[in-house]
C-alpha cells in the first residue's frame, strides 16, 4: 500500500499564540476522498468551511497529528539561535517520526517555509529517525497543489484559530488575530493585559512588534538558511 503524509503550518508570523504544525497520513483511496470533499489551502476557505472540512478530514485519513509550538517555546528556540525555519523542520520531523512508526514506506510532501528548499530539506532529513522509510518532497505552494497538504493546512489553521479563541475567552481580552498587521492586535499589545499574557508565555517577546512597544531592540530573524 502506498502512503502519503502531508505537512503544513499555521501561525508562523503572529506575535500572540502558538505556531501549529499538522500532518495527515493517507493511502491512495483516502487521498481520492480528500479530493471529493474539495480540500484546498486553508487561506482560501471561510472559517465555517474549514471547521466542517476539519471534521471530515479526521474521518477520512488513516492518522493525523497536530503540534502546537507555544510563544515561549519559540522565544526559547530563537534565544538559542535556532530560527523559525529550523524549528519548523525539527517539529515536522517529529510528526514524520510518529506517523511512520507503523508503516513501511511513505512519500512525505511538505509546504517548505524556506526560500532555500534544498538546505531546509537536508536539515529536516537530519532529524528523521528512520530515513529509509520516507521519500521527502519539499516545495512551495504544496498546500495548493496537493490535497494531502491542503488537509494538513486546514487542521493546522483550525487548531490555531481555536487557540486564539481560547486565549480571548480565558483571559477576557480582545487581541484580534494575533498578527502584527492586525490593528486590534497592535492596540492590545499596549495594554496591561498584554504584559500579563507575556508573563504567561503567550506572547512572542522576541517579535519586533512586542519589543518595539516595550522599548527593546530588534527582532530575531525568522529566516533564512
Amino acid at each position: 500500500m502506498v502512503f502519503k503524509i502531508g505537512i503544513d503550518d499555521a501561525g508562523r508570523g503572529p506575535v500572540i499564540g502558538p505556531m501549529v504544525l499538522a500532518g495527515v497520513l493517507v493511502d491512495e483511496k483516502q487521498e481520492a476522498k480528500l479530493r471529493l470533499i474539495k480540500v484546498k489551502d486553508s487561506k482560501l476557505l471561510s472559517p465555517q468551511r474549514r471547521e466542517f472540512l476539519a471534521k471530515e478530514i479526521k474521518k477520512i485519513v488513516t492518522a493525523s497529528m497536530v503540534l502546537k509550538i507555544s510563544a515561549s517555546e519559540i522565544d526559547g528556540f530563537l534565544a538559542k539561535k535556532i530560527n523559525l525555519n529550523k524549528v519548523e523542520a525539527i517539529k515536522a520531523a517529529e510528526i514524520i517520526n510518529i506517523l511512520t512508526k507503523n508503516i513501511l514506506k511513505a512519500q512525505v510532501i511538505i509546504d517548505c517555509p524556506s526560500n532555500n528548499i534544498t538546505a531546509w530539506q537536508n536539515y529536516l532529513i537530519g532529524h528523521i529517525a528512520s530515513k529509509e522509510k520516507v521519500i521527502i518532497k519539499c516545495e512551495h505552494k504544496a498546500d495548493v497543489n496537493h490535497p494531502v497538504v491542503s488537509a494538513a493546512s486546514i487542521l493546522a489553521k483550525v487548531t490555531r484559530d481555536k487557540e486564539i479563541d481560547r486565549i480571548k475567552k480565558q483571559y477576557g481580552v480582545e487581541c484580534g488575530s494575533g498578527y502584527p498587521s492586525d490593528p486590534l492586535c497592535v492596540k492590545f499589545l499596549k495594554t496591561p493585559k498584554a504584559k500579563e499574557l507575556a508573563k504567561l508565555g503567550l506572547i512572542r517577546k522576541s517579535w519586533q512588534t512586542w519589543s518595539r512597544d516595550n522599548r527593546k531592540q530588534g527582532q530575531k530573524k525568522l529566516i533564512e538558511f
